[in-house]
């Protein structure tokens, strides 16, 4: 099993990716996205519904984590269409006020199935045989439409739960990413003072994103007062790179990497070679300098 699904999912990473990449609006990329991630689901159904499962471990492996992996996706992209399809073309507050409802709907979820939310996220295991083993009864899903419709031998009780949790996290984040674009989208940015002397960032646009993000969520900056758009037109200017238009898009492609940090990651690894390898009395081996007497 595991081998398909990590065949699977690289597939779908690399389609994803690419359309990602391409000069297309939202609306597009999420439909395109769901289509691809659609007939990844269908692949992935055929496959376990012929599959049997090694022992009843890998079975909760399955759908608690594996499949809802992928379908969370499915699910986000659908939702991002559906959210901007439907997005009226009229003033800021009144997009704001969609989105926040479009908020409000999350946290509605979440209290409807509480019981079940604070069992997922507080990590705990006791009960995963009744939630992602197959054949199970759950007399609160009876009157539930979806527990008509599902397919028996492809769902749990909960897979479905989870996958929607996972879904929600994205799309709060996308949604309060474009809460931020709206409320600092008027901003003056014209007084803001830049060094003369500027840098060329040779390093690749998503390294700077995730740089940029890091020392937003830090603070670092007038104390955490400074919007991230404004931190974002900084380092574009300072530093002549072109971030894009919607830095949030390559925050959430971040968030789905194997390895979300991969650039922060190289960056600790590295200021930590550099000063096992600086000796005492200030002369540094990396760069050849002495300390000046």
């Amino acid at each position: 099993m595991i081998s398909f699904v990590e065949k699977l999912q690289k597939e779908i990473r690399q389609e994803i990716q690419q359309i990602e990449a391409e000069d297309k609006n939202i609306l597009k990329k999420s439909l395109d996205a769901s289509h691809v991630l659609g007939n990844a689901f269908d692949r992935l159904k055929e496959f376990i519904i012929t599959y049997r499962f090694q022992d009843e471990d890998e079975e909760i492996l399955f759908f608690k984590e594996v499949k809802p992996r992928i379908f969370c996706h499915l699910i986000y992209y659908r939702k991002v269409y559906n959210i901007e399809m439907h997005r009226p073309v009229a003033s800021m507050e009144a997009q704001k006020e969609y989105l926040k409802k479009k908020l409000d709907v999350i946290q509605s979820f979440n209290d409807k199935i509480l019981d079940f939310y604070r069992y997922y996220r507080s990590g705990a295991t006791f009960l995963d045989a009744a939630y992602f083993v197959r054949g199970q009864p759950d007399i609160e899903q009876y009157l539930e439409t979806f527990y008509y419709e599902r397919d028996p031998q492809f769902s749990t009780n909960a897979d479905f739960k989870v996958a929607k949790i996972m879904a929600n996290d994205m799309l709060q984040a996308y949604l309060l990413s474009e809460l931020d674009a709206l409320d600092n989208n008027t901003l003056n940015t014209s007084n803001t003072s830049f060094p003369k002397v500027k840098l060329t960032w040779t390093g690749s646009k998503t390294d700077l994103i995730e740089l940029i993000y890091s020392l937003d969520t830090e603070g670092c900056f007038n104390e955490g007062k400074v919007p991230l758009i404004q931190i974002a037109a900084y380092f574009e200017s300072i530093f002549n790179i072109n971030l894009g238009n919607n830095i949030a898009r390559n925050f959430y492609d971040m968030r789905i990497r194997n390895q979300p940090t991969p650039f922060l990651d190289r960056l600790r690894e590295e200021i930590r070679k550099r000063m096992d390898n600086t000796k005492p009395g200030g002369k540094d081996k990396d760069k050849g300098k002495d300390k000046k007497e």
